[in-house]
């Protein structure tokens, strides 16, 4: 078995459980292991400290599979991991069999670099690490006896692979062959995921709840909604009974997915403008539109801290816009998805973004992935979702 040796004082992340173990951090390897292959990690004085999935072409050297000496990670330990993540879905969840659920989260399951979730009776498995590749045909095989679907297909193709060192892997792993987009529901409301093209698996799921508590806001409302992908705020925004939505986006087959949304859905009312958001806000600002909601839901800004700084002039810019537009006491559902960015600096942004507008603006609570995206306590680097929702002050 090939070992993984930490330089002195390095072990204290993983005796609080982190997953990660940072090239920085090792002092050698012993044995020549291969890409994604199971290794014993060690403290400098030789204790003995976990197994790991083995990536010498990533700054993250190794991720945690287990900290016990006694586990073995082979079929049973994954079968063990995934029957636990599912049953966990559905003693907390209670989904439908129509109702799209995520079944494994990462690092916060357990099984590093393995996100599955599940439209309907379409599985689709998403890896991003070397350790999940090595074990792709048993996650497949296990998968198809826990969840017992009619497909399973793979959407490995995120932006991180290139960090990993990995290729991109897309197409039907198990079962039925897929003929178009999955339908599911969502709180009543009928969306469809495109698993083989779509963003991330198909959907986005971790915005669950959020489109949730946009219908129960959106009453009588003017709604903007900003990068609207295939518009599940708008049709949420809509279905809460709001008088209008212009919802923009860049894509052209984004807003066509959007408009089949509202069809599918029978709903009128929003304006699909194609366009640059940042472009269309200043054009707003210009024309001097109002609204009494704003949704920002941008693309990841800063996938890595490195980014963090450069990504907030982006986010500063669009929330500044933003708040401008808003009506006294409107309300802002702001959003980032960079993992880079931590919730102080993105609160620091936003409230940046309020002064520069000239508003007072409070914050009425925080927003996050839905809580089948759970986050382990020891890896804040889970909480890649970030929101807030603000009021802008009525004048006095």
């Amino acid at each position: 078995m090939a070992r993984l040796i930490l330089k002195p004082g390095r072990e204290r992340s993983l005796l609080r459980r982190h997953p990660w173990i940072f090239s920085g951090a090792v002092q050698r390897v012993e044995g020549d292991p291969g890409l994604g292959e199971t290794i014993e990690v060690r403290a400098s004085t030789g204790a003995f400290l976990a197994w790991a999935a083995y990536n010498p072409t990533s700054q993250i050297s190794a991720r945690i599979w287990d900290c016990s000496e006694t586990t073995r990670v082979d079929g049973d330990f994954f079968r063990r991991r995934l029957q636990r993540a599912v049953e966990m879905r559905e003693a907390t969840l209670s989904p439908s069999p129509a109702q799209p659920v995520r079944l494994v989260h990462g690092e916060s399951d357990g099984l590093p670099g393995i996100v599955v979730d599940r439209y309907a009776s379409t599985v689709v498995m998403q890896l991003s690490s070397a350790g999940g590749y090595r074990w792709r045909d048993t996650l497949v095989e296990l998968l198809a006896q826990i969840t017992n679907p009619a497909t399973i297909f793979e959407r490995s193709d995120s932006e991180v692979l290139q960090l990993e060192g990995l290729p991109g892997s897309v197409g039907l792993r198990h079962g039925d062959k897929l003929t178009g987009a999955v339908r599911f529901q969502e709180g009543g409301i009928h969306f469809l995921a495109d698993v083989e093209r779509g963003q991330k698996t198909g959907f986005y799921l971790d915005q669950r709840d959020n489109r949730s508590l946009l219908r129960t806001l959106s009453l009588g409302r003017a709604v903007l909604d900003c990068f609207c992908y295939t518009g599940g705020f708008t049709v949420s925004a809509l279905a809460g009974g709001a008088v209008s939505v212009l919802a923009i986006d860049s894509s052209a087959e984004s807003l066509a997915a959007a408009r089949t949304h509202l069809e599918l859905n029978r709903l009128s009312g929003a304006e699909l403008a194609e366009g640059d958001v940042f472009h269309m806000l200043r054009r707003l600002r210009d024309q001097a539109r109002s609204f009494d909601i704003i949704i920002l839901d941008p693309p990841k800004f800063a996938p890595t801290a490195a980014l963090a700084e450069r990504a907030a002039r982006g986010y500063k810019d669009i929330n500044l816009y933003a708040f401008k537009l808003l009506r006294p006491g409107g309300l802002l559902l702001t959003f980032s998805c960079s993992g880079g960015l931590s919730r102080e600096l993105f609160q620091k942004i936003v409230a940046d973004a309020a002064v520069d507008a000239g508003v007072d603006a409070q914050i009425l609570r925080w927003l996050g992935a839905a809580s089948d995206h759970p986050v382990a306590l020891p890896f804040p680097e889970g909480e890649y979702l970030k929101g807030l929702l603000c009021r802008v002050a009525a004048k006095a």
